[in-house]
């Protein structure tokens, strides 16, 4: 591996890779990259999952692994770490909006105020129609990171990311 390349050029090609869940966001966007070490030996790739035990972590690991060699890096090690645990404050905002044009209401708030993760949380965007006069369904959606809402105005269901 050459010396030349710059932590940069490879969160550049991560950008490529990414979420099964939610392909619209990049695995920078949901923020589980946390970081890039390059030696002489190989390139070690960081992550958080999104969940402890999120099924995609897996699936994360190997595109990981195929995009950077796709790009030249044939030893490309992917280490998992559970702590600090990921945290919707590490969505970036590209990705929060990529989530709102995709139909899912991006976290709303911060997992600072702790109020969020031990209640409902009200006005939740409707991503159809932008109306907060929304109502919560269920706190399981089709992945464990979502909930279920229905806007109360244009009577469509729609996923939201919860805060955590």
């Amino acid at each position: 591996m050459t010396t030349t390349v710059q932590k940069e050029d490879i969160y550049n090609i991560l950008e490529q890779v990414s979420d099964p869940e939610v392909p619209v966001l990049s695995i920078i966007d949901l923020g589980v990259v946390r970081d890039v070490i390059i030696t002489d030996a190989q390139l070690e790739i960081v992550i958080t999952p999104t969940y402890t035990g999120c099924p995609a972590m897996d699936m994360i690991e190997v595109e990981i692994k195929a995009m950077l060699q796709e790009h030249g890096f044939e030893k490309v090690n992917v280490k998992t770490i559970l702590s600090p645990a990921w945290t919707t404050d590490w969505l970036s905002e590209a990705g929060k909006q990529k989530l709102l044009d995709y139909g899912i209401a991006p976290p709303q708030g911060s997992t600072k105020s702790k109020r969020a993760l031990f209640s409902e949380e009200s006005g939740i965007i409707c991503p159809q129609c932008k109306s907060t006069h929304t109502e919560l369904i269920s706190q399981f959606g089709s992945t464990a990171c979502k909930a279920q809402y229905k806007c109360l105005d244009c009577e469509e269901p729609f996923d939201y990311f919860k805060c955590h």
